[in-house]
């Protein structure tokens, strides 16, 4: 946790603000804790993007996504105003490092780890997609490590499968592109399609087989072969 900058703000609604979790290209998280007592992560978006009305759409999706998944396999929403001046989400806060965190910080995870990691990813994509949801951006960064489990976290782009509430244009690629699956990269994906690569989610935390080989290895979803494959399938 980074100490408060002389320009960032020392409360966020309700919430008195502790230390700066971290940042991206949307916003900044910040620890932040309420006049009870209780510690939460408060997300503030850019004061550049509050002045984008589509930007704002998509921050109230994502804040409407996360409540409808809960706190089984996301931090459950605690509170949130998009329509302030500068849009903000409080969340319950989960101690724990980003996937990409931990093996960017440990390196390689243990391969009994990565099952369950796998094993937990799969039942929280399940519970998203039950829900109609599809998250649409699942990589190491989006997932948080906790001692019950892995949580997926930032619902910007999801998107409600049954077409509704898009913010993207027909024949445009959404998400991450090293971890999207070969159709969504390709922007040819039918609704129907993985929007995302279960494998290429793990893949960074396994160990290689040849440790004495210096060529990275590649998922085997994401080798040339299998690529041509899956584009040749559509």
């Amino acid at each position: 946790m980074q100490p408060l900058g002389a320009d960032e703000p020392a409360a966020v609604g309700p919430y008195r603000l502790l230390g700066r979790l971290g940042s991206g290209g949307m916003g900044r998280v910040y620890l932040g804790r309420s006049a009870g007592g209780r510690t939460v992560a408060v997300k503030i978006v850019h004061p550049h993007f509050a002045l984008d009305e589509e930007f704002r759409a998509r921050f109230r999706r994502e804040v409407d996504a996360a409540r409808r998944v809960g706190g089984a396999w996301t931090a459950p929403v605690l509170d949130a105003d998009p329509e302030a001046a500068v849009p903000w989400v409080a969340t319950a806060y989960a101690a724990g490092p980003s996937l990409a965190a931990a093996v960017t910080d440990g390196g390689p995870l243990p391969a009994r780890t990565v099952r369950a990691l796998g094993a937990g990813l799969a039942e929280a994509l399940a519970a998203v997609h039950e829900l109609g949801l599809v998250h649409r951006d699942v990589k190491p960064s989006n997932v948080l490590l906790t001692l019950d489990g892995p949580l997926l976290i930032d619902f910007g782009i999801a998107r409600a499968t049954d077409g509704t509430a898009s913010l993207t244009s027909t024949g445009v690629s959404v998400g991450s592109p090293g971890y999207m699956s070969p159709s969504r990269s390709s922007a040819r994906a039918s609704p129907g399609r993985p929007t995302s690569s279960p494998s290429a989610r793990c893949w960074p935390t396994r160990r290689p087989v040849n440790p004495r080989s210096r060529a990275t290895p590649r998922p085997p979803c994401c080798t040339r072969s299998s690529t041509r494959n899956r584009n040749s399938a559509a």
